[in-house]
């Protein structure tokens, strides 16, 4: 029987892998601070859209937990470490704090796309750099994009005037 030798560690360039971490770290930073205020938002809407509204959030938010994970696992492939603690999120998001308590629903929504734009921002900054970086961090970065585009519109759809 033959052995084939594995390496112990990938045979990435650290060059690459430290400049994907660069633009993904942030978009790990905040799809995590979406989830959280995202949740939040869930549990204190009020209104007369409760329900879509509240079912809407719940999907928004594990779309940020799926998203979060694709990308946070490419910067790990890689080999390097992500940190997406709580205590780092809450010192590095560039989202704003949501209004405390219940909230109408217009004032929920219009919170949580601010909250999406933000972390819009960080992942057009993601795919506008990785393409000449690393096609499949671009190709990463691009999808979330697009899930992030489509829950904005399903978001906003809520609130727009026609």
């Amino acid at each position: 029987m033959t052995h084939t030798a594995v390496q112990a560690k990938p045979s990435f360039n650290a060059d690459v892998a430290a400049a994907v971490a660069q633009f993904l770290g942030p978009v790990v930073i905040e799809l995590t601070a979406l989830q959280i205020n995202g949740k939040q938002a869930h549990w204190h809407v009020r209104g007369t859209s409760f329900v879509p509204v509240h079912e809407l959030l719940d999907s928004i938010v594990d779309h940020a937990h799926e998203w979060t994970d694709l990308a946070a696992e490419r910067v790990v492939a890689l080999g390097l470490p992500i940190d997406a603690r709580v205590g780092t999120v809450a010192a590095q998001t560039q989202s704003t704090a949501l209004t405390a308590g219940f909230a109408p629903a217009d004032q929920i929504i219009r919170e949580v796309l601010a909250q999406i734009d933000v972390a819009r921002e960080a992942v057009t900054r993601a795919v506008d750099a990785l393409g000449d970086i690393d096609p499949a961090s671009q190709d990463v970065s691009i999808e979330i994009q697009r899930g992030l585009d489509k829950d904005r519109w399903f978001l906003y759809a809520h609130i727009a005037e026609e």
